[in-house]
């Protein structure tokens, strides 16, 4: 001890002693509490156990540069959801009309959340499972479940990038194969498909060529070989991405994320030159405002908000525990949560772009066949020569000419007009057809393609692009799985990420027979939506009523050196909790008033046919939501009734430098304080020294301890040897 310290100094006095331990300690050299002064655990330090930590948190992985990181968080938000589904969401609910709850949503639940999870997983450096046992060790099943639903999500999402792998792979020939029907030989004739002919060339292809789908669910129908191999290649790459952690995925960030930025503006410019592409972006952005107050609108735009965010997966808390702990990402947040809205708004854009163009192809199709019928009917004096308006000329017969034709002949042929089977042929109705989905990508946008010129390079550019936005979200949903268990279980990271992906790719062989497009759908629909929800509601729980919502900003005042606005201290305490349960609710009524079934192709019929699951289906769709809601009570319980150790029930104070040592695992609320400090503990200076390091949630100093029920404090305790407490 140094001769001229206030403890030496007073070992001389006569005075008479009142300081406090803290007081004695806060002159001492620096220490650290960990090795010898407090020791807070339930068990004795472990050297080797302590030096092991330590150098693991200086080890542990970090982003190469700030832009590599924000590429990855963009990668992982933008998917294939914002092609998809974001533009039929638009066009079902109001057109530009939907856009304004979809960004009220965005800021009020969608931005918030976005930052809590950002900043939790920054400040803590740990996956999810570490994050919330270091919150709240009571609701560590938070983390449990969220890896359970990656897992789930990374069965069929990687086969969708294996489907458009397929089609990837056949664009590389003209005509596209989907362009025509194909030929079948009848003895010495060649007749068209009968399947392709009551369908189209592109439906037929999707359902037949590329799924070889069976007429049910019930019908498995045997592996397809083809899609077999495509997933092979799909787990191949998310494998190569994911082996070296983030290495080597933020190095594929830079391409899986801008590339299809690269595709988008280029769709959207040769889109814009297309005849049509103007009558299809005017039906999308034109409002239909009294859809602004149903409530479905609201409900699907706040679905929306969440999962284009990525919330409650873990991914976003990954990628962002590999952040310094000064990086601010609150601008991280804002830029990505934006950067996403406008990506499904330029998606949007081409969309309809193109589906405008398809839409004018498709009516100038269908007033050629009607006008045929006319002609036929006139021809055979069904119709009257006196019907048709001088002006009409059947061999360059306009949609505007037809139209009039069409009301002329349904005005005066009233009694009989339905026996004559014409159509109106009006483009509204073709704009109106709404598609989403794999009928988007795989049956809709691909028909279109086929009136490009040069039709096989955009299809090759459009289907890499879908590879490469399913490419950067598996690489955060799979982040979402690795991170927390190899932060938890200390597991090898190249093992357990190849052994990862061969296990899900063993699994994942039943999204590949015959019958597997349907097993893609009940796991869309049922594998993520209400466990995710609750997930997220008890995060928010879990940092803003539990931890603190005043302690948390404080924290991150602290981390990002200014206040973060007060707007976000209401929204998680309040808002987005209030939000966020009533869209789970209106999710159950939904289930509830829904009866869960699908789309079945039926190949006799050449139709989609909606059937309900079978009794069994109805069993597994129960089962994946119980299993990925299941960690959440199970961990409450167990560290509820000490049957898993949260360190929260066994504390013990250990002086070793002045040989002291006292139990204070069994006092009274507070005790151990006044024990240590002998005074009362709001009147107590803190003993650390403002460059110490900080030792957890639980107080603002390591001696300031509470028999909170809740025993986040126990996890503070336990985390102050844990390497994220360095820093």
């Amino acid at each position: 001890m140094p001769k001229n310290s206030k403890v030496t100094q007073r070992e001389h006095s006569s005075e008479h002693v009142t300081e406090s331990v803290a007081d004695l300690l806060a002159h001492e050299e620096p220490v650290d509490y960990k090795r010898s002064v407090l020791n807070v655990a339930g068990e004795p330090w472990d050297k080797q156990k302590d030096g092991d930590e330590e150098l693991e948190a200086e080890n542990r992985p970090a982003w190469n540069s700030k832009l590599q990181y924000i590429l990855a968080q963009i990668g992982y938000s933008v998917g294939l959801g914002n092609v998809w589904r974001f533009p039929y969401l638009c066009q079902k609910n109001g057109g530009g009309a939907y856009l304004v709850p979809y960004l009220v949503l965005l800021i009020i639940i969608g931005l918030p959340l976005f930052f809590l999870e950002l900043a939790v997983g920054q400040r803590i450096r740990r996956g999810s499972i570490g994050v919330w046992n270091y919150i709240c060790p009571r609701l560590g099943g938070i983390g449990y479940a969220s890896c359970l639903v990656c897992f789930f999500v990374g069965l069929y999402y990687n086969v969708i990038i294996g489907w458009s792998i397929f089609y990837f792979f056949k664009s590389f020939q003209y005509p596209l194969p989907w362009s025509e029907c194909p030929l079948v030989k009848n003895g010495s004739v060649a007749v068209v498909e009968a399947e392709c002919e009551r369908s189209s060339a592109t439906t037929y292809f999707w359902y037949r060529e590329t799924l070889d789908i069976s007429n049910s669910i019930s019908e498995s129908g045997g592996l397809n070989w083809k899609m077999t191999l495509c997933l092979l290649v799909a787990w191949s790459l998310v494998g190569l991405a994911m082996i070296k952690g983030i290495q080597s995925s933020g190095k594929v960030m830079y391409f899986s994320s801008l590339f299809p930025y690269v595709v988008l503006v280029c769709f959207l410019v040769r889109g814009l030159l297309l005849r049509g592409a103007v009558d299809g972006i005017m039906h999308m952005f034109t409002p239909k405002l009294d859809k602004m107050l149903d409530p479905q609108v609201w409900r699907e735009a706040a679905t929306q908000v969440f999962f284009a965010l990525g919330l409650g997966f873990g991914g976003v808390i990954a990628f962002s525990s590999y952040n310094k702990q000064d990086n601010n990402c609150h601008f991280d947040a804002t830029l990505v949560s934006f950067i996403n809205f406008f990506t499904s708004v330029l998606a949007t854009l081409v969309v309809f772009a193109v589906l405008g163009f398809k839409a004018n192809i498709m009516n100038e199709k269908c007033v050629v066949e009607n006008a045929e019928k006319i002609l036929g009917y006139l021809n055979s004096n069904v119709l009257s020569h006196d019907l048709i308006p001088p002006h009409v000329n059947f061999s360059h017969l306009t949609a505007k000419d037809y139209g009039e034709m069409y009301r002329v002949i349904m005005t005066v042929t009233e009694g009989r007009f339905r026996e004559l089977g014409l159509d109106a042929c009006l483009l509204e109705d073709e704009l109106n057809k709404s598609v989403q989905g794999t009928g988007l990508a795989f049956i809709a946008f691909t028909e279109a393609m086929t009136h490009f010129p040069a039709s096989p390079f955009w299809s090759v550019m459009f289907f890499l692009m879908l590879i490469n936005l399913g490419l950067g979200s598996m690489i955060g949903t799979m982040s979402g799985i690795t991170t927390p268990i190899i932060d938890t279980f200390k597991v090898r990271k190249e093992v357990f990420t190849v052994g990862c992906c061969i296990f899900a790719f063993l699994v994942g062989l039943i999204f590949v027979q015959r019958s597997g497009n349907y097993f893609v759908t009940m796991f869309d629909d049922y594998s993520a939506t209400l466990p995710l929800t609750v997930v997220v509601i008890l995060e928010n729980v879990a940092v803003a009523w539990i931890y603190g919502t005043k302690k948390f900003m404080q924290e991150l005042t602290e981390m990002l050196g200014f206040r973060p606005y007060q707007f976000y201290y209401y929204t998680w305490k309040y808002v987005s909790p209030i939000c966020m349960a009533v869209l789970m609710t209106a999710s159950i009524i939904q289930l509830g008033v829904s009866p869960p079934g699908y789309s079945a192709w039926i190949r006799e019929e050449a139709a989609e046919k909606f059937l309900f699951y079978p009794t069994w289906a109805m069993a597994i769709l129960i089962s994946l939501i119980l299993l990925a809601s299941l960690p959440l009570p199970l961990v409450f319980i167990l560290r509820q009734f000490h049957l898993l150790s949260d360190g929260s029930n066994a504390l013990s104070v250990t002086y070793k430098k002045g040989r002291m040592m006292k139990d204070i695992s069994n006092l009274e609320d507070n005790d151990e304080t006044r024990f240590i400090l002998s005074k009362v503990p709001s009147e107590t200076p803190s003993p650390m020294p403002t460059h110490r390091s900080y030792l957890g949630p639980g107080s603002n100093s390591p001696l300031e301890m509470s028999s909170a029920p809740n025993g986040r404090y126990g996890s503070g305790y336990l985390l102050a040897s844990t390497p994220e407490s360095e820093l």
